[in-house]
């Protein structure tokens, strides 16, 4: 078993007053060699030093609650989940959220259930489907209190993919780069059409010069009916 000397994140966490109890430690550093066993038969993700993981997935994730009010038992989708960044580290940490991890890739899916039953989480999903075709599913279409997704599409893109998932009055809330504010000047008209507010833009440092952006979107009213569009017509003319 490799050590991903999860200690040393715990004071970070405890600044912004997220507990890392020894029972979520020890899921933290199951779900992390499990990731690195899959990662030799499907590609799960290029970062596999024990350190990298522990900041730039696992505390990375965790920033989530420094940056977002996630209220208690809150509903939270996580679109294009790959590996489970974010959704599986965020239920892993807050035991109390129903969550909901969805993939296109069946085998991610397979990985994602086999971590679950390991971890024994309750109360989590991993469904196999196109973002654009869950959108328009009458099971998960504006019945969640938070989206999310990290480093999946262009913002414009991700907005039409991401928004019909939430609840009018919920939160749509994309993990970036350096790079976001220009992605955000592209999406005024995105804002109009999927009925969203202006974001909150709130930037964090993880190891080095590295830097991680929250963009925070709250949605106002419905989404109209005809979004999400097909993934052809949402790649050709992005919103």
């Amino acid at each position: 078993m490799i050590d991903f000397n999860i200690q040393k994140i715990i004071p970070l966490c405890a600044e912004f007053g997220i507990e890392i109890t020894p029972k979520i430690k020890e899921r933290l550093n199951l779900y992390g060699n499990l990731l690195i066993e899959w990662n030799e038969k499907i590609n799960l993700t290029a970062i596999t030093e024990p350190e990298d993981v522990l900041f730039k997935h696992f505390y990375d994730c965790i920033l989530f609650f420094k940056n977002v009010e996630v209220p208690n038992g809150a509903a939270v989708i996580d679109v294009g989940t790959g590996a489970g960044f974010p959704g599986l580290v965020l239920k892993i940490v807050r035991e109390d959220l129903n969550v909901t991890l969805l993939d296109s890739l069946n085998k991610r899916i397979t990985f994602l259930n086999d971590v679950i039953n390991k971890l024994g989480l309750k109360n989590i999903t991993a469904i196999h489907s196109r973002a654009e075709e869950g959108g328009k599913n009458k099971d998960h279409r504006e019945k969640y209190d938070i989206a999310c997704a990290r480093a999946v599409a262009s913002m414009p893109v991700l907005l039409e993919y991401c928004v019909p998932f939430v609840k009018s009055g919920g939160l749509f809330v994309a993990m970036k780069g350096p790079s976001v504010d220009e992605e955000i000047a592209l999406c005024s008209n995105a804002l109009k059409e999927l009925k969203i507010e202006k974001p909150t833009i709130i930037c964090e440092t993880l190891t080095g010069d590295e830097q991680r952006a929250f963009a925070i979107f709250k949605k106002i009213s419905q989404t109209p009916p005809k979004y999400p569009r097909n993934s052809g017509k949402i790649a050709k003319q992005p919103l």
